[in-house]
């Protein structure tokens, strides 16, 4: 009789049997959008669409990027930790992630490692040190001995306040123990344009960006804001020579909702793996001054981990404020 009883209700549980788990299929089936909480231009916003291109081609089907700016790129982060983690809502996310629960906590998502879900590394941009002319400095050393020796006297402009870069100047002025005055701008080209015209005496600046004024003689480069040189001005030495660790960069991800499948975050993650060793694109981003950077989801979720662990310590020493 159990075995009659089993026959009869085997055909009703083979449904059950041969479904495929969530993100078990295979993925993607069609087109995949990606959000960035970045206004069109911009490095940013390049590198996202050379990355989706690359990557469309890997995974055979369309990621659509869609430039979804506002609140600190709070409205594309939210967007995505409030998607359904089936992967076909990805977002590009940004050093914004690190810095957004210590600075606006008002801001979603509250916790980022735990509401999205890692899946690579996309890119690391360093900042130049830069000043303007006036300034009788050619190294960090003699810029911090001439900053200690004016206190107070020395503007450096940063993009806003909260800004990687302004983050920057502000471990360079704690952890050179410098009295500089920061002026935060609406943007980095109108404190470039003043940089240039002497109206303030220095800032960091995005490599791309700084790197016409050096050539110029506008401004003098005087260190790299990351551990390692940049290849488009591997002349100058890393800050980390003058102030040991040093490490203040601007860096892009590949992020999903929590919860997205282990087989959806593999398979993306290869696609990405091969955009960012591709040549052709590796070439393509070096003449923006942006270094693609191969790494996991383990490795985007340590570099969010630690920078939201030490910017989130220098915005409640430095006491600093969004405007």
């Amino acid at each position: 009789m159990t075995s009659r009883r089993a026959l009869l209700a085997a055909p009703f549980a083979l449904p059950a049997i041969i479904r495929p788990a969530v993100g078990q299929e295979a993925w993607p089936l069609r087109s995949v959008g990606v959000l960035l909480g970045y206004p069109p231009g911009g490095v940013t916003d390049f590198a996202s669409r050379a990355v989706c291109e690359r990557m469309s081609r890997a995974l055979g089907q369309t990621l659509v990027l869609e430039n979804r700016p506002g609140a600190a790129t709070a409205v594309a982060n939210t967007a995505v930790a409030q998607a359904r983690p089936d992967g076909y809502t990805l977002l590009m996310g940004t050093s914004t992630l690190a810095i957004n629960p210590a600075l606006q906590p008002n801001l979603t998502p509250r916790e980022p490692m735990r509401e999205l879900t890692p899946i690579g590394m996309i890119f690391r941009t360093a900042f130049v040190l830069h000043v303007h002319p006036s300034v009788p400095a050619r190294t960090p050393a003699e810029l911090i001995a001439y900053a200690k020796a004016n206190p107070g006297k020395l503007n450096f402009g940063s993009s806003g306040t909260g800004a990687v870069n302004h983050l920057c100047l502000e471990l360079f002025r704690a952890r050179a123990g410098i009295d500089v005055v920061h002026v935060p701008y609406r943007g980095g080209a109108p404190a470039l344009l003043d940089l240039r015209a002497g109206r303030i005496q220095g800032m960091f600046n995005a490599v791309q960006e700084a790197l016409p004024a050096v050539r110029e003689g506008a401004t003098r480069a005087l260190a790299i804001s990351s551990k390692e040189r940049a290849a488009a001005m591997p002349d100058l030495p890393p800050l980390a020579d003058t102030l040991p660790n040093f490490d203040g960069v601007f860096w892009q991800g590949l992020f999903g909702p929590a919860g997205l499948p282990a087989p959806i975050v593999a398979r993306a993650g290869a696609a990405l793996r091969e955009a960012t060793t591709d040549a052709a694109l590796i070439a393509r981003m070096a003449e923006q001054g942006v270094a693609l950077t191969t790494g996991d989801a383990d490795a985007l979720r340590r570099t969010l981990e630690e920078e939201t662990e030490m910017w989130g310590r220098l915005i409640r020493e430095q006491n600093i404020r969004p405007e």
